[in-house]
């Protein structure tokens, strides 16, 4: 699935207008980041007074000041209505003293006229402004700066909203005003999946006609499918089909690290959610909060559960008319809560699979409307080969498919271009370094020749499309197959004969070099996980019967669990899985025993050119070429073609492969010789 830009002018003749973002909370002025350090400096200055502080003075008794008056030693005296005594020694140096009061004492003042001592009296002040302002102005500055540096924290915390508190609250990003342009023509293919969202426009659109029947509008919609298929992309359609306020976050922004912020979030969310009704809420990846909950005690997540259950909680206690719909996304349908899928909650699963050859194409279009194609590029052609791709992986191939054309300097994307950036997507980077001992290519080329032979000769072997001794990435050698059509079903035969063709190139070594290398390690890896599918999963033995065990080993349910079957079942499966890939061997072997010539001529053509395709494989047997058909009537849910399952540092061929369902993998992908 993909979205397109929308350039194209409205029906009224104006452009149309590219969605636009929630304005941003505009950031302060960079002069106020100088508030704090000035303040502080300001308070220091007026705590401390560095430049009027008085000379250091001495005290002198009653006594002492008359005996320094008595010695011509004092200058000046002020004497205030209390009694203290202020003034200058004939040295400059100031003292202070306190004259008894109660004394009396009518002596000191010809004393002091005797010895010349100016005189000066003083009355005090019962209200200084200088002292009160410094008193009060330090106090106000540092209380100043305190609150600023309270509304950053508050600012940062709380997203500007609500104090300190602020932290619980939703932080969803609400397009209302400027909502979404995103249409469903905005969207190849999917029919089926726009049609199941219909009914949720509908409902948002006209909610009075579902109350006038007595009926309840879908509450939940949860979107199910592999990373890139456009989840997201459906959910900004839906919310612009409707017109209606949109509450875009992620299942992550819920949980934090302290206790009951993701459960304050929520309330909040559905708060705002219901006083904008109808609306939508849209959470990408609920995986992160609606997964199961455990029992307690290990592996517990308190947090996490709190948050669900008040996201149940909401979900299933709407007012009464508002009209709020919850739209969920995930990949990951299968480790959800059971209460979050039951009816009342989620009401509808959505199927978003990967898309079938008709609906790449449409997207392959899409992506390529603003680049230029050369005349030779087939669309079509270009989607047959990429079975499996997602939308997001079909916008990564154009523009791979662009940068290879300026790589060569050209600004038309031909159809080489898109060949070369499948081949870099799903093999590896051509690695013109790695070169290869004239031995080691032959053994290379000896080894794909056994996969691509065993897969020409086999009834029912998928064919082969492309066989390479280039090294790429981690494999030296790639032999490539594609599918007549895209499967839903493996029949047994087909399993057999895809385990023929990953042995094949072990059986080749064997047949023309007298012994194995190293480098069937991928393909013994990969026969051996699906042979063991076939017994465990699939009920291929007549020795285990017609029992499908699960996948072993912990889960998130149990994480201490191990097999699902004793010890003597496990030893009948090793049996079993031994006996297929010792047949499946011989079945290379006897084909490639029986056209040992073909093979030759095989090596020397791959030795000669290094990369050969299926037509030239198809006229060295003497038959035309398997091409590839049309897919018939398909499924809305097409299962993926999915890759051999890598191993060894091996890169997969064909990406993807239907969510939850392993069986869907396709067990022969491309066989990729890796580096011993």
């Amino acid at each position: 699935m993909s979205n397109t830009k929308r350039t194209a002018p409205s029906p009224s003749g104006l452009p149309r207008q590219r969605p636009l973002l929630p304005v941003p909370t505009p950031a302060p002025p960079r002069w106020t980041i100088w508030f704090l350090p000035v303040g502080i400096v300001l308070a220091l200055i007026l705590v401390l007074h560095p430049g009027t502080k008085a000379p250091p003075t001495r005290a002198l008794s009653y006594t002492a000041f008359v005996n320094e008056v008595t010695a011509n030693k004092v200058t000046t005296a002020t004497i205030a209505s209390t009694g203290s005594v202020t003034g200058t020694l004939r040295g400059g140096e100031a003292y202070t003293s306190q004259i008894p009061t109660a004394l009396n004492d009518t002596a000191l003042p010809p004393l002091l006229r005797a010895h010349k001592v100016q005189v000066t009296g003083t009355v005090p002040s019962n209200s200084s402004l200088s002292s009160v302002l410094n008193f009060l102005l330090p106090m106000a500055l540092i209380f100043a700066v305190f609150i600023w540096i309270g509304r950053k924290s508050r600012k940062q915390l709380g997203g500007g909203i609500g104090g300190i508190m602020g932290i619980g609250k939703s932080k969803a990003k609400v397009y209302d005003e400027e909502r979404p342009t995103t249409r469903f023509a905005d969207i190849a293919g999917y029919e089926g999946s726009k049609a199941e969202v219909m009914e949720v426009i509908d409902f948002l659109k006209r909610p009075d006609r579902y109350a006038a029947a007595g009926a309840v509008g879908p509450k939940g919609v949860l979107m199910v499918g592999p990373p890139g298929t456009g989840k997201t992309h459906l959910a900004r359609a839906v919310a612009g089909e409707a017109g209606v306020p949109f509450f875009a976050l992620s299942g992550s922004s819920f949980v934090e690290m302290f206790v009951g912020v993701g459960a304050s979030r929520v309330r909040d969310l559905f708060a705002d959610a219901r006083k904008r009704s109808p609306s939508i809420i849209f959470i990408d990846e609920i995986d992160a909060i609606g997964g199961r909950r455990g029992p307690g005690g290990f592996g517990s997540n308190d947090e996490r559960e709190q948050t669900l259950n008040q996201l149940l909680s909401e979900m299933d206690g709407f007012e009464p008319g508002a009209a709020v719909v919850v739209m969920a996304a995930t990949n990951r349908a299968e480790i959800l809560d059971a209460a979050l899928l039951r009816p009342g909650r989620f009401d509808r699963t959505v199927e978003i699979p990967l898309p079938n050859r008709t609906e790449r194409t449409a997207i392959l279009a899409i992506h390529s409307k603003t680049k230029q194609l050369g005349q030779h590029v087939d669309l079509d052609a270009v989607s047959r080969g990429t079975p499996g791709f997602s939308g997001a992986d079909l916008a990564n191939l154009v523009n791979e498919a662009a940068i290879n054309a300026v790589r060569a300097r050209r600004s038309v994307i031909s159809a080489a271009d898109f060949d070369a950036a499948r081949d870099r997507l799903l093999i590896g980077r051509r690695d013109t370094s790695n070169a290869l001992l004239p031995e080691e290519k032959h053994a290379v080329a000896v080894h794909e020749a056994g996969h691509a032979l065993v897969a020409l000769l086999s009834e029912h072997a998928d064919p082969v499309a492309k066989v390479t001794i280039l090294p790429r990435g981690a494999a030296l050698g790639v032999t490539e197959q594609l599918p007549i059509s895209e499967r839903h079903l493996y029949p047994a035969s087909y399993l057999t004969d895809t385990l023929a063709v990953r042995l094949g190139g072990r059986a080749a070594e064997i047949l023309v070099l007298g012994e194995p290398s190293t480098g069937a390690s991928n393909d013994l890896a990969g026969a051996t996980d699906l042979a063991t599918r076939m017994v465990r999963e699939w009920g291929f033995s007549t020795e285990v019967g017609p029992i499908g065990y699960g996948p072993e080993g912990p889960s998130r349910d149990n994480p201490f669990a191990g097999r699902p079957y004793a010890e003597e079942t496990q030893r009948v499966i090793d049996t079993e899985v031994a006996r297929l890939l010792r047949e499946a061997e011989a079945q290379a072997t006897a084909v490639l025993h029986a056209h040992l010539d073909m093979l030759g001529r095989v090596v020397e053509l791959l030795l000669e050119r290094e990369t050969v395709d299926g037509a030239d494989l198809a006229a060295i047997k003497g038959m035309p070429a398997r091409t590839v058909g049309t897919e018939g009537a398909l499924a809305p849910q097409a299962a993926a073609m999915a890759a051999a399952k890598p191993g060894n540092g091996t890169k997969p061929s064909q990406p993807g492969g239907k969510p939850g369902h392993p069986v869907a993998t396709n067990p022969a992908g491309p066989q990729v010789r890796s580096r011993p």
